[in-house]
């Protein structure tokens, strides 16, 4: 398999060793140097419905790139297009769910297809729409959220709630709903009433046992913050 290894503390690269015969697939303009024994490629992952259902999502590009050995083992060097830390998730064991754009790169036996969301979450939980990406396979999967990186490790009997906005990937194994407040005990009009007033927004709790990879910044304010800047 691959050897994955990240390098660089502040918008860090991915690394990637190649054997003869090994491959990698990541993001369209993923890739930033590779050596003369691999072979870029475009390719639909999944085929012509598969990419298109991956595009919607979680924000990939229709053309992921395919890296492959297949000449001499040789060296390459990723990066995502958001600015911010790569974390490296383990696929077999656990299968994981990842958030818009958090894709980067997977080895040769990890799948990320379209997964179908409930209506309540799709429609409030800005995550993917009515689809998300998933894990399949076994192998190692990457990916990237605006900011540093952290991982938390939610644990039975004691639900964790996470900003929405700072979702980057969970656990498969999770329970997750969507709220508008991190309050129990409003209702639906105080909740947003609470939401609106404070600033806090859509919020995912999640239960059970697993991780969640959470990113320090939200694109979505940034960039709204971004705006209200230039417009001053």
């Amino acid at each position: 398999m691959p050897t994955l290894t990240i390098v660089g503390e502040i918008d860090p690269f991915l690394h990637v060793n190649l054997q003869r015969g090994e491959s990698i697939s990541c993001e369209s303009g993923a890739m930033v140097m590779m050596e003369s024994g691999l072979e870029l490629t475009g390719r639909m992952q999944g085929g012509f419905l598969g990419a298109l259902t991956r595009t919607l999502a979680n924000g990939e590009s229709f053309f992921q790139q395919h890296i492959e050995a297949t000449g001499d083992s040789g060296d390459c060097l990723l990066a995502p297009v958001m600015p911010g830390g790569m974390q490296i998730l383990d696929v077999g064991t656990e299968q994981y769910n990842l958030s818009d754009g958090a894709f980067v790169a997977c080895t040769s036996k990890v799948d990320v297809k379209a997964q179908m969301q409930s209506i309540g979450t799709a429609l409030f939980g800005g995550t993917g729409g009515f689809l998300i990406g998933k894990t399949s396979g076994h192998g190692q999967v990457v990916v990237n959220g605006f900011g540093s990186l952290f991982i938390l490790d939610v644990v039975p009997g004691k639900e964790t709630t996470v900003d929405n906005g700072h979702v980057v990937a969970w656990d498969a194994s999770l329970r997750y709903e969507i709220s508008v407040s991190t309050s129990q005990s409003r209702g639906m009009l105080g909740n947003l009433m609470n939401s609106v007033t404070s600033g806090e927004g859509m919020v995912l709790k999640f239960s059970g046992q697993g991780k969640v990879v959470i990113c320090s910044r939200n694109r979505s304010s940034f960039a709204g913050w971004m705006r209200q800047e230039i417009s001053a």
